[in-house]
């Protein structure tokens, strides 16, 4: 069968699936090639024959996504600015969105004679690595509460050959208070969805994210959010920046939040590829 016929038929059943959020226009289309090129190794040309064996098995992944599970845990690994980095259940998915957290991270450090880098709830180490990748010269340490996830950022980091350390610990707990007051950036991209609202989301979001990487369980999604505001001025230097990745409609709230903590040169910025989340970008209080 035609790699165009065989493409088009994944996206028949990626589109009837419930279970996946299709909010983007050809988000089918695109999903369905990105498992093809993994199972051939390559980008065929879609005048192409593709084995009866290799459609069995782009047909079993396919029947995965279709699930609601994740691209990255079907592949085993996801792309991020020019990283590959292992992915696995239990531990927050690498997303294109975060992108712009790397961005306004980057711009921060770069120019800065002895750069420090913190990046809180760091998942696989996704932004740690992006920066460490980007910024050579900077110190850079991601934490997370949970201890798979920072086995797997380790992995990532071995991997890949960068140096980023990764610290087991609540927030800034597992952190070193030899970096107290030398921090120039600290990112985040925290759990903030409301615990009340946690049905209303896609399920393959639902089904497939651990649940303390989405909600701080509070009543508002303000809750660790808060602690964040309160804790990161003790870290950074004089004049670091807290960097926060959130959806749209916390903007104001976390500026509030910020704003209440003394906060300063607060703003949002959007970009990257998939521009659907914000980063609340602050400078320490005075």
């Amino acid at each position: 069968m035609k790699a165009r016929k065989v493409l088009d038929d994944a996206v028949k059943v990626l589109k009837a699936s419930p279970a996946i959020d299709h909010w983007q226009r050809g988000r089918e289309r695109i999903e369905a090639e990105d498992l093809l090129w993994h199972v051939l190794g390559e980008e065929p040309d879609l005048k192409d024959d593709v084995s009866s064996a290799d459609r069995r098995t782009f047909d079993r992944l396919v029947r995965r996504r279709a699930t609601g599970e994740p691209i990255p845990f079907i592949k085993g690994y996801a792309e991020f600015r020019g990283l590959d980095l292992l992915a696995r259940p239990g531990v927050f998915v690498p997303r294109d969105t975060s992108e712009n957290l790397v961005t306004q991270a980057t711009r921060r450090l770069r120019g800065r004679r002895r750069p420090v880098h913190v990046d809180l709830a760091t998942g696989a180490g996704t932004i740690a690595l992006a920066v460490a990748s980007e910024v050579p010269k900077a110190t850079v340490v991601g934490t997370d509460l949970s201890v798979d996830a920072v086995k797997l950022a380790r992995r990532n980091a071995k991997r890949l050959g960068l140096r980023a350390r990764f610290v087991t610990g609540d927030l800034f707990g597992g952190l070193s208070r030899a970096l107290a007051g030398t921090v120039d950036v600290v990112t985040v991209h925290p759990p903030y969805v409301p615990m009340h609202e946690l049905k209303d989301l896609p399920e393959e979001i639902r089904e497939w994210e651990p649940e303390h990487t989405l909600t701080d369980r509070s009543r508002d999604g303000l809750g660790l959010i808060g602690r964040t505001a309160q804790e990161a001025p003790a870290w950074l230097s004089r004049n670091g920046w807290l960097l926060m990745e959130v959806s749209p409609d916390r903007v104001t709230l976390v500026k509030r939040v910020l704003g209440r903590e003394g906060f300063r040169d607060m703003r949002s910025t959007k970009g990257g590829p998939i521009p659907l989340t914000r980063v609340v970008v602050a400078r320490r209080p005075a």
